[in-house]
């Protein structure tokens, strides 16, 4: 371990001022298994001073108008964008992710997120109604929540951070945000861009710190009125269960078990490709990735063979090298997880067609004990397998034939999770045929992971509870009030 004088240590940000706290945990480099940082391991006390400064600092940030909000969050993207580098290469050595894709995606998103917000605000309407044989007027008006607790997971960090920062403090209210503790740079180097960019004290507060210690004391507090949370399953069932005496706002996303449905009709020059991207991108740490693949059996053979052979391409790196398509995954517990998961598939008598046990992966020396693993193929696996229903959150896909439309709706929706799905057709009524009939909250065709923002985001069953976007952002971070007046 490196001595503490050489690791990066970062401090809390309550009511516009860095905090440093008693105690800190370990942050490792996933890229060689190294801790290289120091994360404030904060709880109650912090998080109540975050609420005294959000508490003092709401009754000024949500008299603005939303132009004057609008304006800050402009230019807070702008100070992004102009730290887009910096930021890119600290979320890549902080996840493990490639550098490319923090410079491609992941920063750039995050200037998008206040753009965007920073729009959408100045573009909703109220509701209004007559009734003129009772000679009343009814009218509607929207006002921020108050406190908004904001819980980001480890996968996309600042990404996911900004998809909640932005619309809560848009719309008025002031936040208390947690990272993940394995995750926190980013949110760090954001808070040192919040004065320059003229949020006030106490409106953005980041507290560092674990689920079960600084996690759980933001989602008992009775003056934090909603909670916006991005993460696993039993997480969400633990915050729902502390957010139950208070009748707490509740937006939950949560995982998916995405099925790609690939019928004979394919282009399969693009979807092979876009597949492959969809399975493995960010070491398949997204919620997003397809884990299920589903290929009508007149191809299933040839598909097989080239989606196998595209995979072996997709090349496993360092994250700093540019060339790379995959990085590290997160942790060393994490890694030793979706391994467990490819033992299980063997022992339930699967194939291994490439990855992992099958193909040697080559790292420099330095690397040698970071988290990294080969994307992995498995077929000849039943549904019923743990592989084929539970969220595997790695760079493992799953690959099995289907005969009908009919079966393959069936076998797609027959798992608890329901939030994203790709159709693979050139005929247009078969794709809004089986789109309409999946259990999924987003339904891509003939592409994956293009995203309008305006439109709803959000998962069916297991994987969560309410939806994000403009409009629905908007209404989760407001208090709707119906005005009648009698004239």
């Amino acid at each position: 371990m490196a001595g503490t004088k050489a690791l990066l240590t970062l401090e809390n940000f309550i009511n516009g001022k860095f905090v440093p706290c008693n105690s800190y945990l370990d942050s490792y480099d996933p890229s060689t298994g190294e801790v290289y940082c120091r994360v404030p391991n904060s709880g109650k006390e912090e998080i109540e001073a975050a609420v005294e400064a959000a508490r003092a600092a709401f009754p000024g940030w949500s008299a603005r108008s939303p132009q004057e909000r609008s304006q800050v969050l402009h230019r807070l993207a702008d100070l992004l964008e102009q730290s887009l580098e910096e930021l890119a290469q600290a979320e890549s050595r902080d996840q493990g992710k490639t550098i490319t894709l923090a410079r491609t995606m992941d920063i750039p998103r995050s200037v998008q997120n206040f753009r965007f917000f920073a729009s959408s605000i100045l573009h909703h309407t109220s509701e209004c109604t007559h009734m003129d044989h009772l000679g009343c007027l009814h009218y509607t008006v929207r006002a921020p929540v108050g406190i908004a607790g904001l819980i980001s997971p480890w996968n996309l960090p600042l990404y996911l951070l900004t998809w909640k920062v932005a619309p809560a403090i848009a719309a008025g209210n002031t936040v208390i945000a947690k990272p993940s503790e394995l995750t926190s740079v980013t949110a760090w180097m954001m808070c040192k861009l919040l004065e320059k960019a003229g949020v006030p004290p106490g409106v953005v507060n980041i507290v560092f710190g674990t689920g079960p210690r600084v996690g759980e004391a933001l989602v008992s507090h009775p003056e934090v009125l909603l909670i916006s949370f991005t993460g696993s399953q039993p997480t969400a069932e633990r915050i729902t269960q502390l957010s139950a005496p208070h009748c707490k706002k509740l937006s939950l996303e949560l995982g998916g078990k995405n099925p790609a449905i690939i019928f004979e009709d394919a282009n399969l020059e693009e979807c092979i490709p876009t597949t492959v991207r969809s399975s493995f991108a960010n070491q398949g740490e997204i919620c997003l990735c397809t884990s299920r693949i589903f290929v009508q059996k007149s191809i299933y053979s040839e598909f097989l063979e080239k989606f196998v052979q595209a995979t072996r391409m997709w090349k496993v790196g360092i994250p700093s090298d540019p060339s790379a398509s995959m990085g590290a995954l997160i942790s060393k517990a994490h890694l030793e997880k979706v391994r467990s998961y490819i033992k299980r598939a063997q022992l339930e008598g699967a194939r291994i067609l490439c990855g992992e046990g099958v193909d040697t992966l080559s790292l420099p020396p330095r690397n040698r004990a970071g988290y990294f693993m080969l994307p992995t193929v498995i077929t000849d696996i039943k549904d019923e397998s743990c592989c084929m229903k539970e969220e595997i959150f790695g760079p493992v896909t799953c690959v099995v034939p289907f005969e009908s439309e009919e079966e393959v709706i069936q076998r797609a929706n027959s798992v608890k999770y329901g939030l994203a799905a790709t159709v693979w057709s050139s005929n247009v009524g078969r794709i809004h045929r089986v789109a309409k009939k999946l259990q999924s909250g987003l339904v891509w065709t003939n592409c994956w992971l293009i995203r309008e923002l305006n439109l709803p985001f959000g998962g069916m069953k297991s994987s969560g509870v309410g939806r994000e976007g403009a409009k629905d952002s908007y209404e989760f971070f407001t208090e709707v009030k119906t005005i009648t007046i009698k004239h």
